[in-house]
């Protein structure tokens, strides 16, 4: 008797089950600062409307199990800008059009920082009107006091909160409520992804300090302190951006922190010289339970007036590892050279670039 049909049926239960069975990693797909363009005050909007601005990044956003990134300024019609400059030279006001969300829903995020020095460049109605087109969109949000993003991945409850040093925003420089606000979170949700938007500014802000930082006379918050007390309180990835540079990256308690993702996609208005226009996009796999498991920084560079593109060199990837190494030494990370890393005591070998 032919032994074909219990082989067959053998592997139908193993295909169920593979089919049932939880993914072993939550995929987390991170950017820094975005702005597809504005319209304030004059038309400053990318060609094709922007419709294609992401398109050589967006299939590594899509493949992720969650995408998220930072907003910056607003996305409404209309509106009077709200924002007092005290220094014209440092000031800009960013307003996109409002089908411009489905231009980041459609290029694979899912959720998104309104804690940033722009997201009230209209007032709080401004980020108010974001927040109700992000909705129309289905895109998750947190930022201003009392939005937290929380839903359902599987069937882990996830949270994303997001922190920076602006009026009516979860504040960067107030720890203990951070870390009060993240510990309830940690108490309910499974994972908690939590976001910053901190730190000094421009290219000498590449290397952490370890302490407060200052731009233009405003406190900028204690990055990494707020990060360790945040994973300490029970956050499982913290992503920073702020500098509009990259930044080192770090393993604390089994948790990646990356503390500042510089600039992803920023159509005009911010300079994207030298380590400015570098793009990272950061991909970290988790443990069910948090812990970094492995990652990749996919290694991008801005052009304009098109959007970013992908990097042969790998400017970014190499960037980031050489200030991870000099700032937090060469135990933590073993790297790879097409930017795939996991972290030193993780077993299994690094994965192929898909």
């Amino acid at each position: 008797m032919s032994s074909k049909p219990a082989l067959l049926l053998a592997l139908a239960g193993l295909v169920q089950t593979t089919a049932n069975a939880q993914a072993p990693f939550v995929s987390i797909a991170a950017t820094g600062d975005i702005m597809l363009g504005s319209n304030y005050p004059d038309d400053r909007l990318p060609p094709r409307d922007g419709a294609d601005f992401l398109g050589a990044v967006a299939p590594v956003l899509q493949a992720a199990d969650i995408a998220i990134g930072n907003l910056e300024g607003v996305i409404m019609e209309g509106g009077e800008p709200q924002k007092t400059c005290t220094n014209p030279q440092a000031c800009f006001l960013f307003r996109s059009p409002s089908h411009y969300a489905g231009h980041l829903r459609d290029a694979g995020f899912d959720v998104l920082s309104l804690a940033n020095n722009h997201a009230r460049d209209f007032g709080e109605e401004g980020r108010t009107a974001t927040m109700a087109v992000l909705d129309s969109y289905g895109l998750r949000h947190s930022g201003r006091r009392g939005d937290i993003a929380s839903w359902l991945h599987q069937d882990l409850r996830v949270a994303f909160i997001a922190f920076s040093p602006t009026l009516e925003s979860y504040l960067l420089n107030d720890i203990p409520v951070a870390v009060e606000q993240v510990a309830q979170l940690a108490s309910t949700h499974d994972i908690v992804l939590v976001s910053f938007h901190g730190g000094a500014e421009g290219p000498a802000a590449l290397e952490l300090p370890f302490e407060e930082e200052f731009y233009y006379g405003e406190t900028r918050g204690e990055v990494v302190r707020f990060a360790r007390e945040v994973i300490d309180a029970g956050a499982d990835l913290v992503i920073g951006h702020g500098p509009h540079v990259p930044r080192a990256m770090e393993i604390y308690r089994d948790r990646l922190i990356a503390y500042s993702l510089g600039n992803f996609a920023t159509h005009f208005g911010v300079s994207v010289n030298g380590e400015a226009g570098l793009a990272p996009l950061l991909v970290a796999n988790l443990h069910r339970d948090g812990r970094i498991a492995s990652g990749r920084i996919h290694s991008a560079r801005q052009t304009r007036p098109d959007g970013p593109v992908w990097d042969p060199e790998q400017r970014v990837y190499s960037l980031i590892r050489r200030l991870t190494e000099a700032t937090f030494g060469t135990a933590q990370f073993d790297f790879a050279d097409d930017g795939a890393f996991v972290p030193e005591d993780e077993p299994g070998e690094l994965s192929p670039r898909p």
